[in-house]
């Protein structure tokens, strides 16, 4: 890939981690003032690599929090439409650098480089990036996630998403056989034993959108990937539907959780010990350099 730098892309993914989890720390609704300063981190993000932003400004109780909106047009007119999301807050007590600061992380990378592309390559798709204000407890699973909001004023509007991708917890690997676990009936079923693969969760009405991703990925070597579509929206294995990619369901658009499979695989999760030095970021690179490859193969 002509504008993709591995390296460059490693040491961009740290700085963005060590701002969020390091510098801000702890950024849930327990600490407003730390939730603020992550979304004016990445506000500022955008606006420094030349992008307009717009916040998506809604009342948790009494605190105000917003979505940080940003979208890169490659084209006019682009026939696609993709939404890239990620959740910004933690779990209260952790500073959650792979859950969801890897993601994050991931995010602003992967627009900083395919807003670069514009200068070398005519895409006919646009892609929006969505940093989600609220998604973990005690916003978890009701109509205050960030996503919720979002994918209702959406839906409501008629706006075009051909698929929408969640980045859920996607930066920690695990390289012993047998570290990485499954719901049920998985572990029955020919997964692999390491943990050193990104998974693909889509539902049946998005397998299409799915095996696409799946068929793109899979041409980086360098990034094993495992793909799951589950019936009945997730509802018999709930684990798979602890993401915001389930906002965007329940209003029938195209989605997909790209994870490293949250706490079947990092023993961190929901931890103090979520910090940035569990991350391997060599893995996260390789997914923001997939992620491209995607954007820049499925423009029709």
């Amino acid at each position: 890939m002509i504008l993709f730098d591995s390296d460059q892309s490693t040491i961009n993914l740290k700085t963005h981690i060590k701002a969020l989890t390091v510098d801000i720390g702890e950024r849930s609704v327990s600490l407003p003032a730390n939730l603020r300063r992550a979304e004016d981190y990445i506000t500022t993000f955008y606006k420094d690599i030349g992008l307009s932003v717009d916040r998506e400004t809604y009342s948790f109780h009494d605190l105000e929090v917003s979505n940080v909106i940003t979208e890169v047009k490659l084209c006019d007119r682009p026939n696609k439409r993709y939404l890239l999301g990620a959740h910004y807050d933690s779990v209260s007590g952790t500073v959650g650098a792979d859950d969801n600061g890897s993601a994050v992380a991931v995010q602003l990378e992967t627009a900083r480089i395919l807003d670069r592309l514009r200068l070398t390559e005519d895409l006919n798709i646009a892609v929006k990036f969505v940093s989600f204000a609220l998604e973990e407890s005690p916003a978890f699973l009701t109509r205050y996630r960030g996503s919720r909001v979002h994918a209702g004023k959406a839906k409501h509007a008629g706006e075009q998403i051909d698929g929408m991708i969640c980045l859920e917890m996607v930066g920690y690997t695990c390289h012993r056989s047998g570290c990485q676990k499954y719901p049920f009936p998985l572990m029955f079923m020919n997964y692999p034993k390491q943990g050193n693969y990104i998974g693909i969760v889509g539902n049946f009405g998005s397998r299409n959108f799915t095996r696409s991703l799946y068929e793109s990925f899979r041409k980086n070597p360098q990034l094993p990937v495992v793909k799951l579509t589950v019936p009945f929206g997730g509802w018999m294995m709930p684990s798979v539907r602890l993401s915001d990619h389930t906002s965007f369901w329940e209003k029938n658009y195209k989605a997909v959780m790209i994870t490293d499979t949250a706490f079947y695989r990092n023993p961190h999760y929901h931890r103090q010990s979520d910090t940035m030095d569990k991350l391997d970021f060599a893995f996260m690179a390789e997914l923001v350099k997939s992620l491209l490859g995607f954007f820049r193969s499925h423009q029709r």
